[in-house]
């Protein structure tokens, strides 16, 4: 009788390993002191600029974004991670906020607080585009958005808030570009002359531009694409059909840009790639951008139709969005230092079952008193916990033995003398304190 081979089962060893998904990545513990260092940041600037914090949901209506980004765009002609949700109808995974966003102020009466209302947020977004570097298909941004004013100076303060925070992080290289898309009136006119511009240069453009020309002439200047880069240079540029409202509100925008001394560059090819932008738009670029390279950092604008697009009151709007991904790859190319974690205080070592048992009851009361203190419970050598406190750099470390546990002491050693002294167990907490604040220069 023929022998048959057994099927290998997936978790029998030889099985092929389990790998994340094409465009997603683990965000490993080596990276997560940058991301913890932008995120403090963030919330930071978001509480200095009196802005709320919200929280969107992940998961929204595809109608959303096809009515808010424009249905012809490339987000959500190929780009958005869409499925039919039993009962939900058709659903997608976020791929911006501003839409969330302004869904959330029609949804909860925002426009009866009092103008303007400012919104911070934080979270992952999602694009179904061709992984590269600076852009996942999970990637993640946070951003400002004031909602309920049409001032120029609010243009202004956006996007200083983002001038800002580049530079406090130390990111001197890099360019800030401001363009206006003005209003739909006007807008309606320049893309007729951009229609036919591009018209007699059909030929040399990309599949993908031959089709926005037809459907949506505004995106070609949006394409990546080094062969239609070279075309836009001589393209009609939209701030010669501005009408004089959109002409003088940007003006004022750029006047506030001097006087707060923030350099920019003026790009009139500059549209970013949502249909509801209107009148001023900018990006945060890298000094040294590849022709067309995902590169922006940062961008935004003002959006002024698109809460009453999404039927809410016709209400002006204006924001901006981070690229946390892109920002920490830029500290990193640039070689910039950021702040050290905190260390901490103190390393809890012990030796044998009763003393883990009386250190497991000591670390909760230590984390309770604001003490910052590190263990390895899983280790019974003294000198490898020892070892331990000296790479994380703890000015004191806390030894329980079967002595200490007999005694009701415990030992603190200073670990940059190597002096120890016995103290009562029970007292451990306010020796600690004492120490610590003596160390500090504080009060003891």
């Amino acid at each position: 009788m023929p022998k048959v081979k057994a099927k290998k089962e997936k978790n029998q060893p030889g099985a092929k390993a389990v790998q994340t998904l094409r465009g997603f990545k683990d965000i490993l513990p080596a990276e997560q002191p940058y991301w913890s260092y932008i995120r403090k940041l963030a919330e930071s600037f978001a509480k200095g600029y009196g802005f709320s914090v919200i929280e969107p949901p992940i998961l929204e209506e595809a109608g959303l974004f096809a009515r808010a980004i424009g249905k012809q765009t490339d987000i959500v002609e190929k780009e958005m991670f869409s499925f039919v949700d039993q009962g939900e109808g058709a659903v997608v995974l976020r791929p911006e906020a501003t839409a969330s966003i302004a869904r959330a102020y029609i949804t909860h009466g925002m426009v009866s607080l009092p103008q303007p209302v400012k919104l911070y947020y934080w979270g992952p977004m999602f694009r179904r585009e061709r992984p590269q570097s600076g852009r996942q298909r999970q990637f993640h941004q946070f951003g400002f958005e004031i909602l309920g004013d049409s001032s120029p100076v609010i243009d202004a303060q956006i996007i200083a808030l983002v001038h800002n925070f580049y530079q406090q992080i130390g990111l001197e290289q890099f360019s800030l570009q401001v363009n206006s898309l003005g209003c739909p009136n006007c807008r309606q006119i320049y893309v007729k002359e951009l229609t036919n511009y591009y018209r007699s240069k059909r030929r040399l453009l990309c599949e993908d531009c031959k089709q926005r020309l037809a459907k949506n002439p505004l995106r070609l200047l949006d394409c990546k694409k080094p062969s239609c880069q070279f075309l836009k240079a001589e393209a009609p540029q939209i701030i010669d059909w501005l009408d004089d409202d959109c002409k003088n509100h940007f003006m004022k925008v750029v006047e506030y840009l001097d006087e707060l001394n923030i350099s920019y560059k003026l790009n009139p090819q500059l549209v970013r790639g949502l249909d509801y932008y209107t009148r001023t738009v900018f990006e945060v670029w890298p000094k040294e951008v590849k022709e067309g390279a995902q590169s922006a950092l940062a961008g935004g604008g003002r959006y002024d139709g698109l809460i009453e697009l999404l039927g809410g009151r016709d209400t002006p709007a204006a924001g901006a969005a981070i690229g946390v991904e892109r920002t920490i790859s830029q500290l990193k190319q640039q070689e910039k230092q950021i702040p050290l974690e905190t260390a901490p205080d103190v390393f809890l070592a012990q030796i044998g079952d009763q003393a883990k048992i009386k250190a497991l009851l000591l670390f909760e009361q230590l984390r309770q008193e604001d003490i910052q203190a590190a263990e390895n419970f899983a280790k019974d050598s003294l000198k490898i916990q020892l070892e331990l406190a000296n790479k994380l750099k703890v000015k004191y470390a806390l030894i329980l033995g079967q002595k200490e546990v007999m005694d009701g002491t415990i030992l603190i050693r200073d670990m940059e003398s190597g002096v120890q002294e016995v103290v009562d167990f029970k007292k451990t907490v306010l020796e600690l304190k004492k120490k610590l604040a003596r160390l500090n220069g504080g009060a003891v």
